[in-house]
């Protein structure tokens, strides 16, 4: 069984600036993460080759530090890594990134199965995943919660719907997006961090894909602008109310009409 997992670094901390003309996170400088969704689907891959055998690629998107989550994926017991790097890739919506990472699968070879956490903490869209099926022109199924079989040429799984759960078997090769919990994510090893710490992560960029038309990429790529983003202001002013619960309560009661809230 042959399994590549989309794992994306994403910020650490909700303190992050934005570029005001890009509507792009600026992410240099700040301290970085796995996607917390993509360790249930890389661990879903740990899981299926326990019990199928086989190889697991761990594939991000981004600037060379995104490395990291690659590194941690080794930690977590992936066999190989690959990075797709390029200034060319910068500002992708997720219309643009979902093509970037389906031609990279393509410059991988054949696969079985391609795994993806549910949604990111940064974009939250989940829309990548099923984005990347399509492309890749083959079947697929979100919001997985359980495997419930494999047999020769698909996997058994079920799918939580907004009315009903769902069995389904989809042949290989296929796509999931998993839920959280699904199972629970082991720990990085401290042992397969120094095992593994001088093993090679593959780099693609645009000069690898077959196709080179730069109007599908980055920026260029995105049909969907953001018009605006802004990080909320905090607000911490508080007022105090002394006295008897009914003069409380009246204090409550008149800043509450002051305010138009009633």
């Amino acid at each position: 069984m042959k399994i590549v997992v989309c794992i994306k670094q994403v910020p650490g901390s909700n303190k992050v600036e934005v570029d005001e003309k890009t509507g792009v996170l600026k992410r240099d400088g700040v301290d970085s993460k796995m996607n917390p969704y993509d360790l249930f689907a890389l661990e879903t891959a740990l899981r299926i080759r326990e019990d199928q055998g086989g190889s697991i690629t761990a594939m991000t998107m981004g600037p060379r530090q995104a490395e990291a989550v690659i590194k941690e994926a080794f930690m977590m017991g992936a066999d190989e890594g690959a990075l797709i790097s390029d200034r060319k890739f910068a500002g992708a919506d997720v219309l643009a990134t979902a093509y970037t990472l389906s031609q990279s699968v393509k410059q991988l070879g054949d696969f079985d199965i391609l795994l993806c956490g549910k949604q990111t903490t940064d974009g939250d869209t989940a829309q990548v995943g099923p984005e990347m099926a399509e492309y890749l022109d083959i079947p697929h199924v979100a919001n997985v919660t359980k495997i419930l079989e494999y047999r020769e040429d698909a996997i058994v799984v079920e799918m939580d719907m907004p009315d009903t759960v769902e069995v389904v078997a989809v042949k290989y090769p296929c796509l999931l997006t998993v839920e959280k919990d699904i199972f629970q994510p082991r720990l990085p090893s401290y042992k397969k961090k120094m095992s593994t710490k001088d093993r090679p992560i593959r780099v693609l960029s645009f000069k690898d894909f077959e196709d080179q038309d730069e109007m599908k990429y980055g920026l260029n790529g995105s049909p969907t602008q953001v018009e605006r983003i802004f990080p909320p202001s905090g607000n911490d002013k508080r007022e105090m109310y002394r006295g008897t619960s009914v003069e409380v309560a009246h204090n409550v009661s008149d800043k509450l009409v002051e305010l138009r809230l009633v």
